[in-house]
């Protein structure tokens, strides 16, 4: 015989639910508050030792990505320990060993959905132990420019000289090419100009090589290079290249600046001309024909 439903014993089971929930909550809130403090303490512990690795147990590393990305490290790894002791005092540790028992599944899971995520944390692993991308170094990449500012477990972030921020994925950055000016501690610098026709070539070369010598410090193994190019419509020009004791953008600009003044104060000088190009514009003659007077 089947049992009828009844709305006030289905009411009163409730309310008996709801009351052992209300007793239990109760009878844990001073564990619930003790699990709370022990999270604000590791919290305030995780943020020191993050501090105290980076400045003295990692004080040796010269790498600066590596050495912020070990305290990063160490800061997770309080935080983690302080969780697990916040769950045992509110007494769950049963709850954790089903967690952990369905890490299994629910990893999996997670691991497709995060797929993007989780490359860029492995690829940030990777970057902080690469000996070619270190913080402050210039260097070029995906059409930008800039110095490594932070190099995290997400991204890279580098300053550009306007003092504005490109953030790029650490996946992006490392599967694809970049230049590090920053690798060498010298770089040539390429100026380009022309003389008249009328100029004598080899004096021309000669004041240039001289110019450069004298005012930019050039090692045994490098020199000062000089070429014609080509014959120009108004000149024939030339390139000189040169190096100096920098790879940073400013000190280059710097560096070309000063060829620029020195070469134009030294022609001037000695009477070389630098032309600019000329343009002749023909506009023909144009007659004007005057229509016959109907009168005449």
């Amino acid at each position: 015989m089947s049992q009828k439903f009844s709305i006030n014993d289905s009411i009163s089971n409730l309310w008996d639910k709801l009351d052992g929930w209300l007793d239990a909550i109760i009878l844990k809130l001073p564990n619930f508050a003790l699990a709370i403090l022990v999270m604000v303490a590791f919290y305030f512990i995780a943020k020191g030792m993050r501090k105290f690795s980076y400045r003295v147990l990692f004080r040796k590393i010269t790498e600066e990505s590596i050495k912020q990305m070990l305290s990063r490290i160490m800061y997770g790894i309080v935080l983690i320990i302080g969780f697990f002791i916040a769950l045992g005092v509110m007494q769950l540790d049963k709850v954790l060993t089903s967690v952990l028992a369905g890490a299994g599944v629910v990893g999996l899971a997670i691991g497709l959905a995060l797929q993007g995520t989780l490359s860029n944390t492995f690829s940030g692993l990777m970057l902080s132990f690469l000996p070619k991308v270190r913080i402050g170094d210039f260097i070029e990449a995906q059409d930008k420019s800039g110095y490594v500012d932070e190099i995290n477990l997400r991204n890279i972030t580098l300053r550009q000289t306007d003092n504005e921020y490109v953030i790029i994925p650490n996946s992006i950055f490392i599967e694809n090419p970049f230049t590090n000016y920053s690798l060498s501690n010298r770089s040539r610098i390429d100026v380009s100009c022309g003389v008249g026709y009328e100029s004598n070539l080899q004096k021309v070369e000669d004041l240039v090589n001289k110019i450069i010598t004298e005012n930019f410090e050039q090692k045994e193994n490098e020199g000062v290079e000089f070429f014609f190019t080509e014959f120009g419509d108004s000149s024939i020009n030339f390139v000189t290249r040169f190096w100096i004791s920098s790879t940073k953008p400013k000190p280059k600009l710097e560096a070309k600046h000063k060829a620029i003044k020195l070469i134009k104060k030294n022609f001037d000088e000695a009477g070389i001309n630098i032309p600019f190009p000329i343009r002749t514009l023909d506009f023909g003659k144009n007659k004007l024909q005057m229509a016959p007077n109907k009168d005449e």
